[in-house]
C-alpha cells in the first residue's frame, strides 16, 4: 500500500469565501492581459494592451496585507494598428526609448469575500502617482502540468495627463482627439511558487 501525503493547501476559506493560500504566486504573462481603453474623437473606443509584463502576488495570511508588484515592458504596446503603435511608443506618449518600463506596486485594501481594491503606485513615463483598482478573485484551477493557478481581474480609470502623457489635438466642434481618461482592465493568471 502506498501512502501519499497531501501537498500544501493552495486555497483556503475565509469568511465563507474561497481565496488563494498565503504564499508567492507568479503572474503568467502568457495568460495575462493588461489592456487600456481610450476614446478617439471623444466617441470611439480604442483598445490597446501591453504584451510584456512580469510580476508577483504575495498573498498574505490576512488578505488585506496581500502585495502585488508588476513590471510592464512599455515597448510591447499594441493596439491593432502599426502606425498608431509607433505613435504610442514615441515621445508623444510612452516615450519607450527613455522609459522602456512601467511599474505598479500595490496592497490589497478593503478586501471582503472575493472582492476588494488594490491601492498602490503606478510609475509611468518617469512619474509616480497613486492608483486604485477594483479587484476580484475569480477562482482556482490545477493545470495539466502539476501547477496551481489562480485567476484575478482588476479595473479602474486614470487620467493619462497625471503621468505627463498630454499629447492631443483640439476638435473643431469642441473636445479633444484623444480622451484624457483611460480605462485599465486586467485579466491575469498566477502560478503558485514553491
Amino acid at each position: 500500500m502506498t501512502h501519499t501525503e497531501a501537498g500544501p493547501a493552495v486555497t483556503r476559506q475565509i469568511d465563507g469565501a474561497e481565496l488563494p493560500a498565503a504564499g508567492r504566486w507568479q503572474i503568467d504573462p502568457g495568460h495575462t492581459e493588461l489592456a487600456f481603453i481610450g476614446r478617439h474623437f471623444m466617441l470611439t473606443k480604442v483598445r490597446g494592451r501591453f504584451t510584456g509584463l512580469t510580476g508577483v502576488i504575495q498573498v498574505a495570511e490576512e488578505p488585506g496585507d496581500t502585495m502585488v508588484d508588476v513590471t510592464i515592458d512599455t515597448t510591447t504596446v499594441e493596439s491593432g494598428n502599426e502606425a498608431r503603435d509607433e505613435h504610442l511608443r514615441s515621445a508623444d506618449f510612452f516615450d519607450v526609448e527613455h522609459y522602456p518600463a512601467a511599474t505598479f506596486s500595490a496592497r490589497a485594501s478593503g478586501w471582503q469575500g472575493t472582492r476588494g481594491a488594490l491601492a498602490g503606485e503606478l510609475t509611468l513615463h518617469g512619474i509616480t502617482r497613486p492608483v486604485t483598482l477594483q479587484a476580484e478573485y475569480l477562482g482556482y484551477t490545477a493545470d495539466p502540468w502539476g501547477g496551481h493557478r489562480v485567476v484575478f481581474t482588476a479595473a479602474g480609470t486614470v487620467n493619462r495627463e497625471d503621468w505627463g502623457l498630454t499629447w492631443n489635438l483640439p476638435l473643431d466642434g469642441g473636445g479633444l482627439l484623444v480622451s484624457r481618461e483611460i480605462r485599465i482592465e486586467i485579466e491575469l493568471e498566477a502560478v503558485r511558487q514553491p
